[in-house]
């Protein structure tokens, strides 16, 4: 497992407004409130195929391939490649079909679980050995129904515990910022705790 600082925070989505509120672009999602919480905006790079925030003070980069999730890879690698990052100074942050909405999973390298968006960045970095946090969308129950489900917007209450689960990730970064991989990962891959039930007076 790498113990290596972050250099480059990869959020995958669909570009496009018709995209923007979609579960596919969990991704995207917490791209943007880092880049608000680093206090730096994105711009068009067409040399990396994405729009890219250089966070000077924290030594990163944000990056959110506008390549079509299929094909994030090519925008990852064009980065990566340009400034000499390796592939373990690099998370990705993307939706996950097998986690409920609300959790969170951080890890390095292993399996792919069938994400397009991976599958390309594997393939184009040469390794599965970089991070990925993990973003709960939820299954819909039917395999032949994943590609409608992650191009529509979650539902109201998942998208309150999405929304929750991207603040806590938020809270988590500095661990993440400054390698302490651990306790991140501690801190991330626990569910949160059910809300009390309230008594009926």
């Amino acid at each position: 497992m790498s113990q290596l600082a972050p250099k480059l925070i990869v959020g995958l989505g669909n570009p496009g407004a018709e995209y923007a509120e979609t579960r596919h672009n969990a991704g995207f999602w917490f791209c943007e409130r880092l880049a608000r919480e680093l206090g730096v905006s994105f711009s068009k790079e067409a040399r990396f195929h994405g729009l890219a925030a250089n966070a000077r003070n924290d030594g990163v980069w944000l990056l959110m391939p506008q390549t079509f999730m299929n094909r994030s890879g090519q925008s990852v690698a064009a980065l990566a490649r340009f400034y000499r990052i390796n592939p373990a100074e690099i998370l990705v942050v993307h939706d996950e079909l097998d986690i409920p909405p609300g959790q969170l999973r951080l890890k390095f390298g292993g399996g792919l679980g069938g994400h397009n968006g991976l599958k390309d960045i594997t393939a184009h970095l040469g390794t599965q050995d970089f991070w990925r946090l993990r973003v709960g969308i939820g299954h819909p129950g039917d395999r032949n129904e994943v590609v409608n489900f992650v191009l529509k917007p979650p539902r109201r209450e998942e998208s309150e515990l999405i929304d929750e689960s991207l603040d806590r990730a938020l809270v988590a970064w500095p661990l993440m910022a400054k390698a302490d991989w651990n306790a991140a990962t501690q801190r991330l891959n626990t569910r949160p705790a059910a809300p009390k039930p309230t008594r009926q007076a």
